[in-house]
């Protein structure tokens, strides 16, 4: 049962072949045999979610209206406010900090029955692209445990891949909600900036280029979550676009979508099994009745998004993480210590970044004249071994943060974008492909994931551990 994607369990609870109760203890049981492998959970809520699923099993039996996800359990990134739990942050010094209100994105996954079931493990503060932090240490991969699952979203990731929870939560603010989908094998959406609110996750800054979004086992559990946690809150002020079409995969089948994939250039070196499942992907979806070609986006090729983010990262996060950390020096982990000892870049380069980044949504929104989609890589290569500091990829060494590469651009123009596993490497691991829409087009993205699912020979492959 754990491994049942959240729509299918929804719709065995509310069919009465399984109850709430049922459901919750299957996940409690699965977390007890695979967490301590993985340290994916920080917080375990196990006492309030039974009590919780009692109360949905007892609105079963009386007849109530039941919300699309009742009796559903999921798990949260420790980023995201939940009230009367635990939200640490990755830090000690936020150990035992308890909200009293829910973030906007948990009090709509709640209004819809599904029950919260535990926080899941991040870098400190989430800067980083590897899940591990003084708090409670670091996080493994579910397919291999010398492997990163990713940052910042990787407990949440490693989560959902092993099947101790079918839906989460995470937030993603350069790679954070696809990088560690792509690295375990999973789905996750980061929708067009604004869609869906970032109402108390923290950090808010750099808050035009944070999203928070939902990551599952499958396209539709992607499309159900995004339906219930888009529009405006009343607090955000990013958020405010109405959700105005339809959220889910609901373009006619027999479109001919206009799809452009990109392996290169544009990203930098890319790990030869990377570029061959997206090249795959690129074949499926023209078998599926895609008008498919290969393209170049010049504006890709001219700049480097890693060093815009950086850029305007910086400058702001610094005296947020300064603030937070002051009087905890021995607290303070090797992620944080690194966004301190950032050089702040001077007037003229913060100004040229972010001209930069119009010139980027510009180039964009040319490109999206004329396609409908990009498929392109996520990561450019599969889930690395714990603390690499460089990569080699095709002969070439690169840094960590060449990881960044392919995602960041699409946190710098706020363009929806999908990560979703097509292939696998040579020792095993998940391989992910990317798909982008134009803004607001969250529903093209959904209809091309669910074209590319429907033929995946990997859908439902379960990890080892």
């Amino acid at each position: 049962m754990p491994f049942e994607d959240a729509t299918e369990q929804a719709a065995l609870v509310a069919a009465k072949a399984i109850t709430p109760v049922e459901l919750v203890q299957s996940h409690l049981d699965r977390i007890e045999a695979a967490n301590p492998r993985l340290n994916a959970i920080v917080t375990l809520v196990a006492e309030r979610a039974l009590a919780e699923a009692q109360a949905a099993e007892r609105a079963i039996m009386r007849g109530d209206p039941l919300g699309p996800l009742h009796g559903v359990p999921f798990t949260v990134k420790d980023s995201l406010d939940t009230a009367e739990v635990p939200t640490q942050r990755g830090s000690p010094i936020f150990a035992g900090r308890v909200p009293s209100t829910d973030a906007t994105s948990v009090a709509r996954l709640r209004q819809a029955g599904a029950i919260l079931l535990a926080k899941t493990n991040l870098p400190e503060f989430s800067f980083a692209t590897e899940t591990d932090n003084l708090l409670i240490g670091r996080t493994n991969n579910p397919w291999n445990l010398e492997r990163t699952p990713g940052g910042s979203s990787g407990g949440e990731s490693a989560a959902i891949a092993a099947g101790m929870s079918p839906l989460g939560l995470g937030s993603d603010v350069a790679i954070s909600l696809r990088g560690p989908a792509a690295h375990t094998g999973i789905v996750a959406l980061k929708a067009t900036h604004g869609r869906i609110p970032t109402t108390e996750h923290w950090p808010q800054v750099p808050r035009r280029l944070w999203h928070v979004g939902p990551m599952a086992r499958s396209v539709r559990d992607i499309a159900l979550s995004y339906s219930l946690l888009a529009g405006p809150d009343g607090s955000d002020g990013y958020a405010n676009s109405p959700l105005s079409f339809g959220a889910g995969c609901t373009s006619d089948p027999a479109r001919a979508l206009r799809v452009g994939w990109l392996v290169a250039p544009g990203f930098g070196p890319i790990a030869p099994d990377v570029a061959t499942t997206v090249g795959d992907a690129a074949r499926a979806l023209a078998e599926a009745g895609c008008l498919v070609e290969p393209v170049r986006i010049p504006v890709l090729e001219e700049i480097n998004g890693i060093d815009l983010y950086l850029n305007l990262q910086g400058p702001e996060t610094k005296p947020v993480i300064a603030e937070a950390v002051e009087g905890h020096a021995d607290q303070v982990f090797e992620h944080a210590k690194r966004i301190l000892a950032m050089p702040d870049p001077s007037a003229r380069d913060y100004v040229a970044a972010t001209q930069a980044v119009e010139r980027l949504r510009s180039g964009f929104a040319d490109y999206f004249r004329r396609y409908d989609a990009l498929l392109c890589p996520v990561t450019l290569l599969s889930a690395p071994p714990h603390d690499l500091a460089e990569f080699v990829i095709g002969g070439e060494t690169v840094t960590s943060r060449h990881i960044l590469r392919a995602t960041v651009p699409f946190n710098l123009t706020g363009l929806p974008a999908l990560s979703m596993r097509f292939g696998t490497s040579g020792d095993g691991m998940p391989i992910g492909i990317q798909l982008v829409s134009r803004w607001f087009a969250e529903s093209t993205v959904l209809n091309v994931a669910a074209r590319l699912e429907a033929v995946s020979r990997v859908a439902g492959l379960r990890p080892p551990h």
